[in-house]
Parts: structure tokens; C-alpha cells; sequence
């Protein structure tokens, strides 16, 4: 294990150094926070429909994670599992048809809070004791869900909703699978290149309605190659610098990265009640895991 993180290290030209780990991680951040933008840029003003991103995302990301492995001297072949590549899929698919109707905003805070309350509720699943600061934690994140989704004037379309929900539950199983992957980003081109049979069997099925033009090829292809694929490799890259509870509380940030990115280039606008969620549901789960990162550091 020592010696694949080593090749990482050698491969991205970097130590693990606080300052470039740093850096590592803000752009992982602002890449994930740039697949919300990508993809409702896409499908709000373009001509792509949602199953031809769907398959460009997934195809793009795995001829960029499949370069990157193998340019580091790994092999693709036999990495990664159908179930894990199920759950991709039906997370990318869900994603996509979620930002037809979702402002970019919403939809990240809505992904975040559905992946990490379901990596939460398996972790309470298998025993893991929650402190009472932990529990506070989850039901202010719980309620500002539920307060997100409430009827009146500036509430999501339910439809996106419920799909982007279903998205951030695909992706927190597909996270909770790859745990302990001896080489996480080779995992993950395999499970890539496993699901784009599947998401072109979905743009076959949706063929009657299918549609895509330049713009929307490259923002498709940028949220996969660049967003997802270099995303997910750069932050690898970063974790073996951070602690279990820092790598959990950074993310905390990409909903609002995501949710500036909204304002500058969508034009979209920030209501209280995505405000007030943003707190609920952000401030619960930092509880929740800052809390448990101090409890980890402590057995170890």
C-alpha cells in the first residue's frame, strides 16, 4: 500500500508536504463542485439531452482515469466490480435527469446530504456508537432536508429532487464499496469503463429522444474527463495527507463551491430557505464527523 501511494506521489510530482496537500484538495473540491456546474450548464443551455451526457460523462471519464493508471505503470484489466459500476451508473444517470429541472445549488446540497446520510446510516447499521453531539448532528441535517424539500415558492421541482436523493444514495453505496481499495483510482477506472455498456444502453433506450450539439459534447466530456476523471485522481493523490476526519469535513465545502459557482455562472440567485438548509444540513454533518474523525484518531 506504502509503495502504490509513493507512486502516486511520483506521478502528480508532489510530497506530502501540508501546502500541497492543500492545494491537492482544493482542486479536487472545485473539480467535484464543477460536475454540478458542467452538467446543468449542459442541460439547461444546450442541446444535449440527459442520457447522451450520461454516456459522454461516463465514457470520457473512463479513457481519462484508464490513461492515468496506466501512465503510472498500473493495469485497468480486472479492476473494479459490476456492483460498484451499477451503483456509478444509476448515480450518474440520476444526476443527470435530476439537473434537467434542479438549479445547480440545490442539486449539490441535495447530493451531499443524501451521499453522507447514507454512509452515516450504514456506519450506524453495522454498530458504529453515535454521542449525543453526533445524534444532534444528524437530525439538524435530517431537518434541513426535509425543510428543503417542504411545498412553496422556492422549493425544488420534486421530481429533480427525488432523483438527485436517489443519485446521492447510488453514490454513498458506491463509496462505502470501494473502501479499503488497495489501488482506488485503478478501482475506479474499472468500474467506469464497466458502466459504459450500461449508460449506452440507457441512450439506446432514450435514442427517440436524444440530442446533442458542440457545446454540450464538451461540457459532457469536461465533467467526465476533467471533473470526474483528473477530480478523483487528484484527490486520491491528497488523502494519504489527510486524516480520516479532515478528509470527510472537506467536503463539507463542495456544496458551497458549488453554490458560488451558481451565482457567477449561471446567474442563479440564493434564497433563505437554501441558506438555511445549507446550515442545517452542512453544520449537522460536520458534527457528525469531526466528532467521529476525533474518535478514530484517539483508538489509533
Amino acid at each position: 500500500m506504502a509503495g502504490y501511494w509513493r507512486k502516486i506521489q511520483v506521478f502528480w510530482g508532489i510530497s506530502v508536504s501540508p501546502v500541497r496537500v492543500t492545494v491537492l484538495t482544493l482542486l479536487a473540491m472545485v473539480a467535484f463542485a464543477a460536475n454540478s456546474l458542467l452538467c446543468r450548464l449542459a442541460l439547461k443551455g444546450t442541446g444535449i439531452d440527459a442520457a447522451t451526457f450520461t454516456s459522454i460523462r461516463i465514457a470520457s471519464g473512463a479513457l481519462s482515469l484508464s490513461l492515468i493508471v496506466r501512465l503510472r505503470g498500473c493495469r485497468v484489466s480486472g479492476a473494479g466490480n459490476w456492483l460498484s459500476a451499477l451503483a456509478l451508473f444509476a448515480y450518474a444517470a440520476a444526476f443527470s435527469f435530476a439537473y434537467l429541472s434542479l438549479p445547480a445549488s440545490t442539486g449539490a446540497l441535495l447530493l451531499f446530504g443524501a451521499v453522507q446520510t447514507t454512509m452515516i446510516g450504514y456506519g450506524i447499521r453495522k454498530g458504529e456508537r453515535f454521542e449525543s453531539q453526533q445524534w444532534i448532528g444528524l437530525t439538524c441535517a435530517l431537518a434541513g432536508l426535509a425543510g428543503l424539500l417542504l411545498p412553496g415558492l422556492s422549493a425544488p421541482p420534486l421530481g429533480g429532487a427525488v432523483l438527485m436523493l436517489c443519485a446521492g444514495v447510488a453514490w454513498g453505496v458506491y463509496s462505502l464499496r470501494g473502501k479499503g481499495a488497495g489501488n482506488p483510482t485503478a478501482v475506479t477506472a474499472g468500474n467506469f469503463l464497466r458502466a459504459v455498456p450500461l449508460a449506452a444502453a440507457l441512450s439506446a433506450a432514450m435514442s427517440a429522444h436524444a440530442s446533442i450539439d458542440s457545446a454540450g459534447f464538451w461540457y459532457a466530456t469536461g465533467s467526465g474527463a476533467v471533473a470526474s476523471g483528473i477530480g478523483y485522481a487528484i484527490w486520491y493523490a491528497a488523502l494519504p495527507g489527510l486524516k480520516a476526519g479532515n478528509a470527510a469535513t472537506v467536503q463539507l465545502s463542495v456544496p458551497v463551491i458549488a453554490t458560488l459557482g451558481a451565482v457567477i455562472f449561471l446567474g442563479e440567485s440564493v434564497t433563505i430557505r437554501i441558506v438555511l438548509a445549507s446550515a442545517a444540513i452542512l453544520g449537522g454533518i460536520a458534527l457528525v464527523v469531526v466528532r467521529r474523525g476525533t474518535q478514530h484518531g484517539r483508538r489509533a
